[in-house]
Parts: structure tokens; sequence; C-alpha cells
């Protein structure tokens, strides 16, 4: 059983199988118009160029060929009916016409037809017999047979004799058709009336015109000869091995003549045939002995019949014949044949893929014939036969193109004769790559190192990732992955390098507010879709030296000139006090060393060089002074070294009044104020007197000026000689390809003129031109049932039920096998298709016979299934809930939604895009903003819970197909409150002249309440959880404050011993991370009577409030009104000069002027073509006062005109207001 399958690759979806015949006459010229194939199949000659259209003739030689230009069958070889068929009738060429996208296969039958182009011919031109006399009548004389190669009525039709007087002709009929012709004696020979008689043999064929070949017969009278001979056997068999040498001997024959003598003698002849078969056989007259001539092959003929004959000396014979059957042997190597290949195939095809399909023929029968093949070992393909001849070359298993991206294969196909022969190719084959390895990191993971303060932008390292795929595939970017660092995003501390992966410092870091950090870095490569990994970094902070040391106490103040008190009776080594200081580095930067840098008397005091303690290094004596000062330097060790000074203010003193009447001196201080607020008050006054005198001025000048212009616009002046007229021409004629902005401005003698605008004196013109246009996208469905995408053609060369072919598919598939005419199949899609569900089908064709047993051939097929745009994206939730810490940094990145498309490839790429809304009246996109590609949503502004707790707004997710298919998903972010708020102390209030909150009788218990402190946090939760402390008392053990409710009791009794002034400092701190606080001073009098209370608290302090106050708002009031009267001075100069430097432009021309004033026009007509937006700003001059342009409006307007032609002229706005209205304005015409 022989099968033949076309597999063409489908890219459309249908097929047309058809059949057309022809029938042209043998031997037409070369190029002759054998039809109209396109015609006759209803195709246009665009199709079979698009189609690629070819002729399929299998293995037989192209006699005919297609000419696409034209659409017509042509003779390519010159036809020779005889010579392509013989004998076999009807002669007709076969073969397909293919065309694909969409695929087409027609079958073409072109007939052959005899024409009368060959002559009967015999072997010989004469025949001679020598008859004896004593011939019975009746004898038989088997005369040559004729050869006419022709076919039906062209051929051989009848042979004739003459004359005719002593024989006629008999023919007789055989089974292989030819007819045997023997010349019958009818009247006995008489030698004596005619010893040699002379006949004409003629062969006439049918054809028109008639042809004939003839014999001439020559016949010797001989005497009695009255045996004929007679061969021992009827037919002969005999074989032979095909290529056998020439003079190889076939068989003998034999005959006998009972005859005796000369009449006994035979001669052995081969009789005339078709085949002419003297060219490959030769008889020995004498022994009879059949000898090979020619050359024998058994593709050719497998066997042979030699007709020969014995003729005795007399004349008579006999005729036997001689079956030949040729032998074949292993003569001919398999032919192999490329049908189709690949020359590349991608890394991830699956195995069994098909990359190349060959046909391999043996001509050579049984044995010898049957063909197998083999590949080379060690690579994953490997070779199997689909039917009789046709073998595939597929995957065995997975490729892998960073093992091997190159592959030469050789297929060496033996058949299995002996010696056996073989035929090779090689095939070389490219492996294409596909993006299957995904970047890998050098290292497992990173650790660094930088100094803080460094420069932003500064190189810090370089991480490296590789990736074993190739090209594009292999193109590795790194990408910092969104993360924060204590809140804030890991993007704004650094960045990566995509390209290279250099990590760079995006801040300068402080070691005291970040000590190290760590982030992820995605290395991701440029396949489709793209793989990555990822590498975790360390950023280690490494301290500077930044920070000097900060002294906690004592506290500096401006008010505080006495810090501390040593009695007279201090001993050597009295503590003074102690100087606290920290210093935020770390390490050796952070150890502190002291030392008195200065010193009223530096023999009374030192400073503990480690731990800041001052004190006394001899007793103290009544000489020493009350009034000590010491400077004391706070130094670390970093190096460079930093330091801190603190002055410590030391009164030598046993009693407070003694300390009060040294430092306290006010008489300097009030006259010191008392005269500044004198120079201060009559400053003032100068600078007002000079600015209002200034605008005064001004005023009276603009005045005067305006009465002289109305006295020389009313002249009447005659007008007589003619002034050239000055015009500012705007009108646009050109085609402008860029924006124009020109600006017109008024001058002061166009108070009469007509020109009017329609706006503000400034125009916008804009100027559209529709001229862009677009091709929508066509829309690609599903491909529907009963979509061809195979076509099959099937041969079984047996008969009858032996040959009827039935093929089926395998079961569970969405496809079926159609018979569209005899032995050709199309493979159809049976119900519609879901790439989703399945991507790639492999569909067994199996094609069994009817006989017994039955016999069966089948092909595996893979289908890919292209995928559409049926999927929209779907979100991994139905909703989303995200929360964010107020105070956030606009572009943090708040979290990520994700939608995965089930489609493929642009259409399963899934882009964001935030649904427009409003949050409280504002859009949501001054609020968020979401990644297009990735989907992170990011904060646009920085969040305050106190103003807003929570909004929500939509997503949506759309895939690139199209049309493009989107869903939405609804996300509610939620504010987190932060403890940004101290708290607010709302009782007792603080101002500056209240010295006196609370009075606390003498009699007061333990526990009285004096006062509560009410505060307010506008924070949430704990950060809201407010606690109080008394942090500072003039006497600790009196009073306390409640932690929760900020009540201030008394703790012990009050006795008379308790100084009357009191003062409390309270903390208010809330319980936020880290906490806040506020501080009020309370001040209490201890006392029974306001009087006591009043001769205690009374001082300088409101007097010093009151000058401060005074000194400060008089210096304010100076300044603003020295600033305003600059102001104007530097205005009316700038002024001044400007003008001047415009007289100059405009007056000083050599053109002669003449008292006459034409009309003069600002023309903004335009006429041009404008192709794009064209921005114009008219300005008028100083010579346009008799101007026919208007302006409606008060000098400026927007024009809009739409030109869809681009031809049409701008339209012009007009209104009443004249340009008179600004007489000032300045002559100015710019094009900017």
């Amino acid at each position: 059983m022989r099968w033949q399958v076309l597999l063409f690759s489908v890219l459309t979806l249908r097929s047309v199988l058809g059949q057309v015949s022809y029938s042209i006459p043998e031997e037409m010229a070369i190029g002759s118009v054998v039809g109209n194939i396109a015609q006759d199949v209803g195709l246009d000659l665009k199709r079979l160029k698009s189609g690629k259209a070819r002729i399929h003739s299998g293995d037989s030689a192209e006699y005919i060929e297609l000419n696409k230009e034209r659409g017509v069958l042509l003779i390519k070889e010159r036809i020779d009916r005889e010579t392509l068929c013989g004998e076999t009738t009807p002669c007709a060429l076969h073969f397909q016409i293919i065309l694909e996208n969409p695929m087409e296969l027609f079958r073409i039958t072109v007939e052959i037809t005899d024409i009368n182009d060959n002559a009967p011919s015999f072997a010989s031109t004469e025949k001679r017999f020598e008859i004896s006399e004593s011939a019975v009548i009746g004898s038989k004389f088997v005369l040559e047979k004729a050869i006419d190669p022709d076919i039906g009525s062209n051929g051989l039709q009848s042979y004739s004799i003459e004359p005719t007087d002593n024989f006629v002709l008999k023919l007789e009929n055989q089974i292989d058709g030819n007819k045997k012709v023997e010349m019958i004696l009818q009247k006995p020979l008489d030698r004596e009336n005619h010893e040699q008689i002379s006949l004409l043999l003629t062969a006439i064929d049918g054809g028109e015109p008639q042809m004939s070949g003839t014999l001439q017969i020559y016949v010797n009278v001989l005497d009695i000869n009255d045996n004929a001979p007679s061969f021992t056997k009827p037919v002969y068999k005999a074989t032979i091995t095909e290529n056998s040498p020439k003079g190889t001997s076939v068989t003998t024959v034999s005959a006998s003549d009972k005859d005796k003598g000369s009449n006994g003698e035979i001669t052995y002849v081969i009789s005339s045939s078709k085949r002419r078969l003297s060219d490959l056989f030769q008889i020995d007259r004498i022994s009879g002995e059949v000898i090979l001539v020619g050359n024998i092959d058994y593709e050719r003929t497998k066997h042979y019949q030699v007709d020969i004959e014995a003729v005795d000396n007399g004349g008579l014979s006999d005729s036997s014949k001689i079956i030949v059957d040729v032998l074949d042997i292993n003569d001919n190597e398999p032919h192999l044949n490329i049908l189709s290949k690949s020359d590349n195939i991608l890394e991830d095809s699956p195995p069994n893929t098909v990359i190349a399909m060959l046909s391999v023929n043996d001509p050579d029968s049984e044995n010898n014939g049957e063909v197998e093949c083999n590949i080379n070992e060690n690579i994953p393909f490997k070779i199997q036969s689909t039917l009789n001849g046709f073998y595939s070359l597929v995957t065995e298993v997975a490729l892998d193109r960073e093992v091997a991206s190159k592959y030469n294969i050789s297929v060496t196909c033996s058949d299995a004769g002996v010696p056996s022969l073989s035929s090779s190719v090689t095939l070389s084959l490219q492996i294409s790559d596909v993006n299957d390895n995904a970047p890998v990191f050098e290292k497992s993971s990173y650790e660094a190192y930088i100094v803080e303060n460094n420069t932003p932008g500064l190189s810090i390292f370089t991480v490296k990732a590789r990736d074993a795929d190739w090209n594009q595939n292999a193109r590795v970017s790194y990408i910092l992955e969104d993360s924060s660092v204590n809140g804030v995003p890991v993007s704004s501390y650094v960045s990566v390098s995509a390209d290279s992966g250099v990590i760079h410092a995006v801040r300068s870091f402080d070691y005291e507010q970040i000590k190290d950090f760590q982030f992820c870095v995605k290395a991701q490569d440029g396949g489709s879709p793209p793989l990555s990994s990822n590498v975790t970094v360390k950023i280690l902070i490494q301290d500077q030296n930044d920070n000097a040391p900060q002294v906690l106490y004592p506290v500096q103040t401006g008010g505080s000139l006495v810090a501390e008190m040593v009695p007279r009776s201090a001993d050597v080594g009295y503590l003074v006090t102690k100087v606290v200081a920290v210093d935020v580095d770390a390490g050796q930067n952070a150890w502190l060393s002291y030392k008195l840098q200065k010193a009223t008397d530096r023999a009374l005091f030192e400073v503990g060089l480690q731990n800041g303690e001052i004190r006394t290094i001899r007793q103290v004596t009544d000489k020493d002074v009350v009034k000590q000062r010491l400077t004391v330097v706070v130094e670390d060790n970093g190096q460079p070294s930093r330091s801190a000074t603190v002055n410590v203010n030391v009164a030598v003193a046993d009693s407070f009044p003694e300390v009060l009447s040294e430092f306290t001196d006010f008489t300097h201080d009030k006259e010191y104020n008392d005269n500044l607020t004198f120079y201060l008050v009559l400053a003032l006054a100068v600078v007002s007197f000079l600015f209002i005198t200034c605008l005064v001025v001004i005023i009276s000048v603009k005045i005067y000026r305006w009465r002289q212009s109305r006295v020389l616009y009313h002249s009447s002046l005659p007008v007589i000689p003619y002034y050239p007229p000055r015009y500012s021409d705007t009108l646009g004629t050109g085609t402008l390809q860029h924006v124009y902005n020109y600006e017109v401005c008024r001058t002061t003698d166009s108070r009469k003129s007509d020109c009017k605008f329609g706006g503000a004196g400034s125009q916008n013109i804009l100027i559209m031109d529709p001229s862009s246009t677009g091709t929508m996208q066509r829309i690609q469905k599903n491909s529907p049932s009963n979509t061809v995408i195979a076509m099959m053609s099937v041969n079984d060369p047996d008969s009858e039920g032996n040959g009827q072919v039935q093929c089926i598919i395998n079961e569970n598939i969405p496809f079926m096998i159609k018979c569209t005419s005899d032995s050709f199949y199309s493979l159809l899609t049976d119900s519609d298709l879901d790439r989703e569900k399945t991507s790639e089908y492999n569909i067994t064709v199996t094609c069994s016979d009817e006989g017994a047993p039955s016999l069966s051939s089948s092909v595996t097929l893979t289908l890919q299934i292209s995928d559409v745009n049926d999927n929209a994206p779907v979100f991994e939730k139905s909703s989303y809930e995200a929360y964010i810490v107020e105070n956030n940094k606009p572009g943090l990145s708040i979290f990520t939604v994700k939608a995965r498309d089930a489609d493929w490839n642009q259409n399963a790429r899934v882009s964001y895009i935030l649904e427009d809304s409003s949050v409280n009246g504002v859009p949501v996109s001054s609020y968020v903003s979401v990644s297009a590609d990735s989907g992170v949503i990011h904060a646009v502004r920085s969040f305050d819970y106190e103003q807003i707790k929570d909004f929500q707004f939509c997503v949506k997710a759309q895939d690139g197909g199209s049309p493009p298919l989107s869903n939405n998903v609804t996300v509610k972010i939620l504010i987190q409150d932060q403890n940004d708020n101290a708290p607010q102390v709302l009782y007792p209030v603080q101002t500056g002249g209240s010295l006196v909150a609370e009075m606390v009788p003498r009699s007061a218990d333990v526990g009285y309440l004096v006062t509560k402190v009410v505060a307010v946090d506008v924070d949430s939760g704990q950060n809201a959880w407010l606690s109080y402390k008394l942090q500072k008392a003039t006497d600790r053990a009196l009073f306390e404050v409640g932690l929760q409710n900020g009540e201030i009791r008394t703790i012990r009794q009050v006795t008379d011993k308790d100084v009357v002034k009191q003062r409390l400092t309270v903390v208010v701190e809330d319980n936020g991370q880290p906490s806040r606080s506020a501080t009020v001073n309370v001040n209490v009098a201890v006392a029974d009577s306001f009087p006591e209370v009043l001769s205690e608290f009374t001082d300088f302090t409101h007097d010093k409030e009151y000058n401060d106050n005074l000194t400060f708002y008089l210096v304010l009031a100076l300044a603003v009104v020295s600033f305003l009267f600059i102001t104007c001075l530097v205005v009316i100069i700038s002024v001044k000069i400007y003008r001047w430097r415009q007289s100059r432009v405009l007056y000083h021309s050599s053109l002669p002027v003449i008292p006459y004033y034409p009309p003069r026009y600002s023309d903004t007509l335009g006429t041009g073509t404008l192709q794009h937006v064209y921005n114009y700003e008219v300005c008028r001059t100083t010579d346009s006062r008799k101007s026919d342009c208007k302006f409606g409006g008060a000098g400026s307007q927007n024009i809009l005109i739409m030109d869809p032609s681009s031809t049409a002229t701008m339209q012009r706005i007009q209104s009443e207001k004249n340009i008179l209205d600004e007489p000032d304005s300045p002559l100015e015409v710019r094009k900017l």
C-alpha cells in the first residue's frame, strides 16, 4: 500500500478541492497553451500569485508548467505519446495545482491523444522464402509483423499482399492483441512455370492521412520438402539477472525436421516485434542459443516475450516463444528528497515537533527496495516513518539552547539489499532562544558601607546578575523593589541604574537618624514575559564626627543671670554644679571631655575632665567677688574634634538679697530704652513726610500733563503737507509652520483711531486643521466550525475492497475528518476552540483499508491554537483595602492591585487605569496614582488623618487586545493616625502680662486644689492619651500634679516659711511614639491677702516688656515706610528712563515732518493657510491715531478660528470700544 500525504500549514480558514480535465494531441510545440486554468477553476491572477500557486506532479517529469502571469497551462517539454505511455490507453498526465492562504488544491488531468505520426514499418525491407513446389495447398508461411507505435485508428489496421495468384494472407488475433500474419498457399507452385515469385506485403494504418509500410517477399520455388521444422516446446522459459553483461547466454532452443539433407537443416531466427527485441537478444542461427546483446533493467521491464522461428532449407518453418523473466539486483541506492524543513526551532518546542519531512524512494524490489532511515546518535531528535516512503524528523526530548544552540543532523537511508546501498543528507538546525532562564545574581546577598554626609548621587557599589539566555532575553535590567525604610519609600534613599546595576545614594545619609537599612533589587530580563530574581542588599552607614556636643545643663536662657550659688563657707572641692552634655555621634566621636576656658577667678574653680563637675579648688573667702562667670568647653574625640561652650554664672554669697543687689541694674536699661524710642519716632516722622511729599508731586505733574494733552489734541493748525503713514502690518499671507507671537501696543496719538478690538488688546488666535486620519483595527474572531486546518491525499494501489480507504482521527478532540473527493480528505474543526483550555493538539490521522487483514497508516499533526482577546482581566480580589500612615511622603507606594488575564501575549498584557471620581469635591487623581504597568498605587500627596480618615476609588484593569477588555475593582484607603500634633493647653491661658494665676491661702490643708491644667490633643487613639507631670517647681515638696487629670494640689500643709512667689512648670505629654509634649507655667501666690501678693510680684518686668514691644513696632513701621518710599523712587526713575529711550527711537527720524495726518491703520487681516495652532498678540503703534482697526473691549481678546480646509480667512471680532481708552500705551510692534 502506498500513501501520499500532503500537509500544508494553514493561515486562513477555507479550502477548495476541484478537478479539471484537458485533452491535447501529442507533439504540440513547446509553449503551446493547454488551457486557461485560472478561468476554468474560477480564480483571478492575483490569487495565483498571492497563493504561491505551484504544480505538484510527484516523481514524474514535468511536461506542463503554470504561467501565473496569464493564468494558463503551457507545454514545457515535447510530449510523445508513444514514449510516454506506449500501448497504454487512455494516455494522461495527472498532477495537482496547490495554492496557500487559503489552502486550495485542484486535480488536473491532461489526456494525450494520439496523432498519426508513425507509419507502419517492417524490421527488414525484404523477405525471402524458398518453397518446394510440392508444397500443399494451405501451407502456411509466417510473415514478419509490421510495427506501428500509434494506437487506435491510427495504429496498424490491415495487411494486403499482391499479387494473390498463389498466396493469400491469413491474420490471426493473439492474446496480447497483436495479429499473427501468415501467407497461405492457395494454389500449387510450379517451378517449371515460375521459379521465383515476387510478392509485396503492405501494412496499412487507419489514420488520416492513411500511412503504410511495405515488405518485399521473394519466393524461390524448390524441389519437394514436405516436412516443416518443429520446436520441442511451444513456450520456453528463462531467467536472467538485470545488469547482466552482454554475451550472457539466456537459453537454448531446439527444433527438429524429419527431412534429411539440406531440407532438414534448420535455421533459427527471432521474429520481429514492436519492442525490437533484436536490440536486446540474438539467437545463434545454427545452435539456437539465445544471447544477451543489450542492457537489461528490472526497473524498466520485468519480463520479455521473444518470438522465434525455426526454418529449414526448404522454407518450411515453425514458431515458438521464449518468456524471459528479469531478476532484480540491488543496483539503486535510496533517493532522498526533502519536502519541507525548518531552519530554526524554538527551544521550548514540545517533543514530537516536526522539523523536517522527507520522501525516500528506492526503485528496487522486495528487500532491495525496503529502506530504513537513521540519524546520528546523541542528539535529541528521532526519525519516524509516517507513510510508505515518507519520513518525519521530530524532536525526541525538550531542547535547551543553552546546552546546544545548533545541530547538524545527518539522515542516512539504507536499503535491505546485499550489499546494502545508502544515501544521506545533512540538515542544519538553529535552536532559537526562549526566555526560560531568569537572571542569577553573583551573590545571594550584598552588604555595602557608606560614610554618612555623602554627596547625593554617590555610587555605593554594583550588583551584577547574569542571564544564560541570548540577545534580548539575556538583557538584564535592574529595578529597585518597592519597600519602605522607617515609613519612607526606599527609592528616596537609593536608586539603581537599570542598565549597569550601580546603586547610587539619592540623599545624604545621617548616621544619627539611620544606621543601616536593607532593600531588594530585582534583576529582570528583556524576554516576553520577563523573568526576574531578587537579591537583598544591606547598606550600613558609617559614622562621621558631624555633630558638636549639646549642653543639656545648665540651660542657656537670655534672662537667666544667676545659675548657681556658692556659700562663702564652701570648702575645697565644693560641688558648684555639673555641666551635662551629650554627643549624638557614636564611638569615639561621642567621647566628651570638659575644660575650663575662661573664668573670673581661675584659681577658685576647676572642671572635671571626664564628668564636667565644677568644684572649688580652694577655700572661698570674703574677698572673692560675688559675680563669677565661667566658660566651659565641651569637646568630643572625633577627627577633627567638635566642641560647644556654655557659660555658667556663679554667685558667691550667703543670701539671695546680696545676690539680687549685685546682679540687678535697671537704671541703665531704662535710659537706653527711652533714647532709642525717641530716635525711632523721629526717623519714622521724617521718612513719612518725604513719602507723602513725593506722592503729591507725582499726582500734580500727571494732572498738568493731562491738561496740556487736551490742548494739543484740539489744535486748529491747517493740515497741508503729507506725512508718510506708519503702518504696523500684521497681515498673515504665508504658511506658518510654527507658533508665532505678535505684541501690538497702543500709543498716545491713537485717541481717534478706528482700530477696535473685540477683547482686551491682546488676541490669541487658535486655528485647528483636522487633517489627520487613522485606520481602525480589524477585529479577530474565534475560528468557526468547519475551518480547514489540513488537506491530505490518500492512495491505496490495491483494487476493489482492498483499495477502499477510511480515515479516522483520535477521539475527544474538537476536530473531524471529512472526505472531500476520491482519495482527498480535509481535517476540519468540529466546534469552537478555546486556547485557554487547550493551547495545542496532537491530531493522529489513521487511514485503514477494507482488506483482510486490514492495513493502515497514520500521521500525527501538531496544531497550535492562536489566541484571541476573549478574556477580560480578573482582579485577585473583589475589592481591596489598604492602610497608609498620615504625613507620608508624596510618591510613596501604598500597595499593589493585581489582575490576571487568561489570554496570551499582547492580549494578556494588563494596564491599570485610575477611574475618574472625586473625593470631597477634589479629583481622586490628586490623592493617588496608579502605575499603568505594575498596578502599584502611589500617594500623590501627603495625607492628614485629621482632615480625611478614608476614601475609596475604582481602578480599571485593561488588556492590550483589540478591542481591549477591562474590569474594575474598588479600592479603599484608610489613613492611620500618627502622633504629629503636640497637646494644646486650654487652661491656664498663657499671656505675657499675667504673672499671678492662682492664690493659695496659708491655711490650705494637704490635698488643697490649687488649679487644674486643661489640655487636648487633636490626634486619635493612644496618641491623644495625655499625662501631666511637674517638671519644675519653686518648692517641689509643696505641690503635685495629677498624672491623668492635671489637677495641681498641695501635698503638705502650707506654712509661714513658704515663699509667696511660687512658679510651677507642668509638662503635658501624649502617649504617641515618639511622644510630643507642651509645657505651661503656672504662677502660684502663697498668701492670705492680695496686697501681700502685689508687693511681692510687682517689679520692672512689665515695664521692660512694654518697652520691648514698643521698640519692635516702631522699627517695623519705619522699615515699611522706608521700603515704600524707596520703591516709589525706583519706579519713577525706571519709567522716565524707559520713555526717554522710546522717544529716541520714535521721534528722531530723518523723514520730513509734514503736518498732515492721513489714516493710520493697524491691519490684522489673516489670509494665510495656517496648518497648526498660532498665537498672535496685536499691539497698537504711535501713528495709528486714525486707524480703522477697532477693539471691542479693554484691549485684549481671544479669537478662536477653526478652519478645516486651512484656507479660510481669519474672522475679525469688533466692538464699540475705541483704543482711545488707553492713550498712554507705548509704541511697540514686536514678533516674539
